[in-house]
């Protein structure tokens, strides 16, 4: 499918590192590895945000017989060294512990959010807002912050980010009067539960949202049942956006018609529209090293939002390896595109994205495309 729109945006050439949470904080040299998964919202003046995930790694990881992964502590960025002999260092991104009876893992990156200013559509870069940089400040965000994703419900904007630590992969929420400057509200959602979006607008007089609490282990559904066992996309209500009770009802389900969405979590925030909530998700088809990522969408029933009233098998976007070519000496992944950002653009839809962990995505989609016809 082609689109009216559909560009890199923001890509790793365009960040200045000397302007970085880390420049001048630790002697080694750093490179981006991907400007990527950005959050999305309207400004107050009519433009877009885009709250970019930066990851920043050390370009020469490997020293000494050591392995280093970059760790905030206390205000200050230090490296801490692991003996290769102990590590799995397969994976660029990351480094495995050996033995043990759980999977333990260290970074050897670290994610901070940069605010990128684009027009009204989309079309071009306004503003990289330096200066408000969301970087660690709580020992629970050590290993950084990652993956924004922006609701406005009412006059307020919230944002929720993944923060990474041994302590917890948790999931911590940001407000905002004006979407520039940013207060930290603390943990939300606890170990290993993200993916959080925060639907735009409140049913009832409840806040809700989707969440993925991930695990490794599912029970299975009977056979001949439409559904398959695995990560499933939940909901949670909360009167106050803090304090979350997880939903009795399902969410949205991995089906057993179709292997592309065997794996899957939330994506964009969900917008109202006048046929329910309109929500954009991830599947995920096992494939090669981390699967092929492709974007779905559902409709919701305004008033209770575990009821599915449409959605459709075939993907809404695909990954796009023409986007990334121009990149391709720094590219780590392919078949990967995570959707992060939903704005409504009149009579089309602007949905960002991330591809291939490298780069941001702006697709303009026309409505008509998602439509339960």
């Amino acid at each position: 499918m082609t689109f009216p729109l559909d560009h890199l945006v923001f890509t790793p050439n365009d960040v200045d590192l000397s302007r970085s949470p880390l420049a001048g904080q630790i002697d080694e040299e750093t490179y981006v590895l991907g400007a990527f998964n950005p959050g999305m919202t309207r400004l107050p003046n009519g433009n877009l945000l885009l709250m970019v995930r930066i990851a920043e790694a050390l370009r020469t990881p490997i020293r000494d017989g050591h392995v280093r992964a970059i760790r905030w502590d206390r205000g200050a960025y230090r490296l801490d060294p692991w003996p290769l002999q102990l590590v799995d260092t397969a994976d660029p991104r990351k480094f495995l512990m050996r033995g043990g009876g759980w999977k333990v893992m260290a970074l050897t990156s670290l994610s901070w959010l940069l605010p990128v200013e684009l027009d009204a559509e989309g079309r071009r870069v306004e503003a990289v807002h330096y200066d408000r940089a969301i970087a660690p400040r709580a020992s629970y965000q050590n290993y950084g912050v990652e993956d924004a994703r922006i609701s406005r419900v009412g006059d307020r904007y919230l944002m929720t980010t993944c923060s990474v630590s041994p302590e917890r992969h948790s999931t911590t929420l940001y407000t905002s009067a004006d979407a520039a400057d940013w207060q930290l509200e603390g943990i939300v959602l606890d170990h290993q539960n993200k993916d959080m979006l925060i639907f735009e607008g409140l049913i009832g007089d409840r806040y809700w949202a989707q969440t993925r609490p991930l695990g490794d282990l599912y029970f299975a559904y009977p056979p001949g049942s439409e559904w398959r066992a695995g990560p499933s996309i939940n909901l949670a209500s909360s009167p106050d956006a803090l304090h979350w009770k997880p939903s009795d009802h399902p969410g949205i389900r991995p089906h057993a018609a179709t292997v592309a969405t065997a794996r899957m979590g939330g994506g964009a925030q969900p917008l109202l529209t006048d046929q329910g909530w309109l929500t954009l998700w991830h599947g995920v088809e096992p494939s090669g090293v981390v699967g092929i990522y492709r974007t779905y969408w559902t409709l919701l029933d305004k008033d209770e939002p575990w009821r599915t009233l449409h959605t459709q098998h075939q993907a809404l976007l695909e990954p796009n390896a023409e986007l990334t070519a121009p990149l391709k000496d720094q590219m780590y992944l392919d078949n990967v595109v995570f959707t992060t950002g939903l704005v409504d653009g009149g009579d089309h839809w602007i949905v960002a994205s991330g591809e291939a962990d490298l780069a941001c995505r702006i697709t303009h989609i026309p409505k008509d495309v998602i439509s339960p016809a």
